[in-house]
């Protein structure tokens, strides 16, 4: 393994935020993970896994090792008259997976086309769009233990998936190197059209709803939504979509009466983060290189040299208008290091 000091990260996170970290190395295995970790040069360094390094935020230099996922692999493990269990490397790229699960007419990821990122970020983030979670098709994730090397399999039951959440993100968090992720896909098409812009959009290319024909939508959808990361930095929505009680929701209506929400439970009322921004001014909002996107305000972008610092400076400002604004905080999805 080729262990670079003093390295930039530019590269490796999707805002393009350039800092340095103390160490970098590329895991290509599972032997190139025992081989780090238990190396006693760097046995007290600490240690973070990126992946795409879309869902960083960086704001100082990292004192420590930065550990880059490259473990590749696709590999079937049953088949069945309805379904497919796949095991994949935790640095497959996510899209690439579902791209490759259309080819072979399976269902079940679709909605979750070109999230950025790679499959290894799939159950930390417990990523979702369009009406579907990954956790729906998780069956079970490999990691490794960074303090004793040793190797586990958790199942879904013990993930503790929540919206844009899960185990990893907490119990976990920092003291694992997820190596491969096991995933059931059905041979049966899903077809989850419940958001009405997935519905608009295969009446616009007038194809009818399919695994494939989903995915395309929803990437034509996002395509025109959001920024390519490559031409401007950026690492996608910003924050979660806020829950709300009904009851406040129904005081927020009479305010707001085009307020967008979905109905999570009797109780409860999933807000649109990106309407309430929008709806407060700040879609386009630029201060410096640091802003908010001209087309999809949930997205806050680089417009070239901003620092990490700057670009989480005006998501705090974000939050405390919309706190003012209409009595929601919002909560980051991206992780700020």
């Amino acid at each position: 393994m080729n262990i670079k000091k003093n390295f930039s990260l530019k590269k490796y996170n999707s805002f393009g935020i350039d800092i340095k970290t103390k160490y970098f190395v590329s895991l290509k295995c599972e032997q190139d993970v025992n081989a780090i970790i238990s190396n006693k040069k760097y046995k007290k360094e600490k240690k973070m896994i990126i992946g795409g390094g879309s869902n960083i935020l960086f704001t100082d230099d990292y004192k420590g090792m930065i550990l880059l996922n490259c473990i590749k692999g696709i590999n079937v493990l049953s088949d069945n008259r309805n379904n497919i269990t796949i095991e994949v490397g935790a640095g497959e790229v996510w899209h690439n997976l579902v791209v490759w699960s259309i080819k072979n007419n399976l269902s079940g990821i679709e909605n979750l086309a070109l999230i950025p990122g790679l499959v290894g970020a799939s159950p930390i983030q417990n990523i979702g769009a369009y009406g579907v979670e990954v956790k729906n098709v998780i069956k079970s994730v490999h990691y490794i233990e960074i303090k004793t090397g040793q190797k586990k399999i958790i199942h879904n039951n013990e993930c503790n998936f929540k919206y844009r959440d899960s185990i990893f993100k907490n119990k976990l968090k920092d003291k694992v190197i997820i190596t491969k992720v096991v995933y059931t896909l059905s041979k049966i098409a899903n077809n989850n059209i419940q958001y009405g812009a997935i519905q608009k959009e295969l009446k616009k290319i007038k194809k009818d709803p399919s695994p494939k024909n989903i995915a395309e939508a929803v990437t034509n959808i996002r395509n025109r939504k959001l920024p390519n990361p490559k031409i401007l930095a950026n690492c996608g929505s910003f924050f979660k979509n806020p829950k709300i009680e009904t009851t406040q929701f129904e005081k927020l209506k009479k305010i707001f009466p085009n307020i967008v929400g979905y109905k999570i439970s009797d109780k409860e009322i999933k807000i649109a983060a990106g309407w309430l921004i929008e709806n407060a001014g700040l879609k386009g909002y630029r201060i410096g290189d640091a802003g908010i996107h001209k087309n999809q305000a949930l997205v806050l972008v680089n417009y070239g040299k901003a620092t990490g610092n700057e670009i989480l400076s005006l998501a705090n400002m974000i939050k405390e208008k919309i706190k003012r604004m209409y009595g929601i905080v919002l909560e980051n999805e991206v992780t700020i290091l």
